[in-house]
């Protein structure tokens, strides 16, 4: 007499198709991109949905990217303040990118320029621990301090770019800085109808990086 009894036929077909589930792949999240930054990405003084992040959202969408963006920015945020939250937002999100948004605040308190080279340093180190790749955005500041503080606070996020092979976007708010028909009446934040020509100085540079064919393979597990 055999060993086994047959199957029961229902039986057999639940285990056929318990077999093929586990035979096929299992899809990761969709990668997710991090922005850290201050008033400028958080959306300050206008509703968020008008935002320059909440228009990336749908822009990548919109080219049926597979992205996902999370917005960590805060208003009033500095370098320090960056550093700090950055290594809790890798853990939680996991991002296969960040774009760093900091240190206007920083420079428009006069603060130590070798202090703000130190913690986006940190920063861009502990994007590359976690696997993600770091994305510098340029700052600039009025002349408050004198051209010498003015141009060394310019010069340094070209500097960091280069010392750690960085995709850097140019000024964020070219084309928006100096318009008193895009700023708000602060005369520093920009109103609602700067955001798209914001979105576009981000998307020149970003758009390579997540359509290349690496970043849409970033649907593997992280």
């Amino acid at each position: 007499m055999p060993m086994l009894k047959a199957c029961h036929p229902r039986l057999f077909i639940l285990l056929v198709l318990l077999c093929g589930l586990l035979e096929r792949p299992v899809w990761a999240a969709a990668p997710t991109l991090l922005v850290l930054g201050d008033s400028l990405s958080s959306g300050y003084g206008i509703a968020l949905a008008e935002g320059w992040v909440s228009l990336l959202e749908k822009r990548v969408k919109d080219a049926g990217l597979p992205h996902q963006i999370v917005n960590a920015s805060i208003s009033g945020d500095t370098s320090r303040g960056g550093l700090a939250r950055l290594p809790a937002a890798l853990e939680r999100y996991r991002p296969a990118m960040v774009i760093l948004e900091l240190g206007g605040n920083d420079g428009l308190r006069g603060l130590s320029l070798g202090v703000l080279e130190d913690n986006l340093a940190a920063m861009i180190e502990l994007c590359r621990q976690a696997g993600a790749q770091a994305i510098l955005i340029e700052m600039r500041i009025p002349p408050n301090y004198g051209p010498r503080y003015t141009e060394k606070f310019q010069a340094l996020y070209g500097e960091l770019a280069r010392r750690y092979d960085l995709p850097l976007i140019p000024f964020l708010l070219e084309g928006v800085a100096g318009n008193p028909t895009l700023i708000q009446s602060d005369g520093i934040h920009p109103r609602a109808e700067a955001q798209p020509r914001i979105l576009d100085n981000v998307w020149s540079v970003l758009e390579p990086l997540l359509t290349r064919p690496a970043s849409r393979a970033s649907l593997s597990a992280r």
